[in-house]
């Protein structure tokens, strides 16, 4: 037994978690990492920034992403030293090469390489790491693309192409005394612990029904919680509907007062009221990942392909309700061949999601904290 035991232990400190891990590259001074998108996008990619830093201590890690990312990292602690603001197509204003200097370590963390792999070989760095779909450039060091695949764990699988083992599996934030600042503003005069609810999503077919919110929000009332709901600028009217739900159940004023909406608030006040929230509730989304980076709580309703590409790790402290429509409810095409064109309907591909079930797992990571 114990001659199999050091046999084991050897095996596992000499094997990657993910993926080959390769030689690490000498004289690392600058890394440029290329990861557009949203919010989520960003938080999926941090812990292979983590590893980078960890695997590359004296190295400058530039991130080449979009503002919202720019804004996030403002004066937050992190493995990032830079953002640099690039567009879907990899514009990025004509400073490129020019403003980045000399890279050493090019980092794509953007899907299959369609623009984004020739884009990061224009910087010229010495070496490169990413993925590659058929048709895409290559790079120094590769990984094939397939759609179906964790985004967290595929950039910690590509960052081992460098030699950065994880450090971490789920990204990781901390509110800032500007976040905190803001979220006692927008909180002041509620009472007890905030239910975070967010009926938006960018993709409408993410979009569990806003009857159904209510329904849950009511819920969350009747714990004695204070309800915020979150939405960004064109979530507004989506997020009046359900004000005005919530307020059609009840008939007490006093409970209603208890209810709040933040539409299209800047990043510190989102960030600090995700920080203090007591739980969160919402589709597939920015916001869900936010709340999970500062340790919220999270009752997440998301469509099975999602789940698959998006969804939380672990289950201590999330929850997942899952749809597992596979066709369009509409036109009844298959919604889960990637290589199928998109159909025009925007009806929810989550809509089978029963709010009974959303509220027992709220009750269960409540009462279990």
């Amino acid at each position: 037994m114990g001659q199999t035991s050091a046999i084991d232990a050897e095996l596992v400190s000499s094997r990657p978690v993910l993926g080959p891990l390769g030689e690490t590259f000498p004289d690392v001074r600058r890394i440029a990492v290329l990861r557009g998108g949203g919010l989520g996008d960003l938080l999926f990619a941090l812990p292979a920034i983590h590893a980078l830093a960890a695997r590359y201590p004296g190295a400058r890690i530039i991130l080449l992403g979009s503002a919202e990312h720019a804004a996030l990292l403002a004066d937050r602690p992190g493995p990032v030293d830079e953002v640099v603001v690039v567009d879907g197509e990899g514009s990025d204003g004509g400073t490129g090469g020019h403003r980045l200097g000399p890279i050493d370590l090019g980092v794509q963390l953007h899907g299959g390489g369609a623009w984004s792999n020739p884009f990061l070989t224009s910087l010229r760095p010495r070496w490169t790491v990413g993925s590659r779909a058929e048709g895409a450039a290559p790079l120094s060091r590769m990984l094939p693309f397939r759609y179906y695949q964790h985004e967290t764990l595929r950039a910690l699988e590509v960052v081992g192409l460098a030699g950065a083992a994880p450090v971490l599996l789920e990204p990781h934030l901390e509110p800032t005394p500007a976040d905190r600042s803001a979220a006692a503003e927008i909180l002041r005069g509620l009472h007890g612990p905030v239910a975070a609810v967010h009926p938006g999503a960018r993709d409408p077919r993410r979009r569990w029904p806003p009857e159904r919110f209510a329904e849950v929000a009511g819920h969350c009332l009747d714990r004695d919680m204070a309800v915020v709901l979150l939405g960004s600028e064109p979530d507004r009217d989506l997020v009046e509907d359900l004000r005005w739900r919530i307020g059609a159940r009840s008939s007490d004023g006093v409970r209603t007062r208890q209810v709040r909406t933040l539409i299209g608030a800047p990043l510190p006040t989102l960030c600090g009221v995700l920080a203090r929230s007591a739980i969160f509730v919402g589709n597939d989304s920015g916001p869900r990942h936010l709340a999970r980076a500062f340790g919220t709580p999270t009752v997440g309703i998301f469509w099975i392909g999602n789940v698959i590409n998006a969804g939380p790790l672990g289950r201590a402290r999330d929850r997942v309700l899952m749809s597992w429509t596979t066709a369009c409810p509409v036109c009844h095409r298959d919604c889960t061949d990637e290589e199928l064109p998109r159909c025009p309907h925007d009806v929810s591909f989550v809509a089978g999601v029963r709010a009974r079930d959303v509220v027992r797992d709220i009750d269960d990571l409540l009462d279990h904290r």
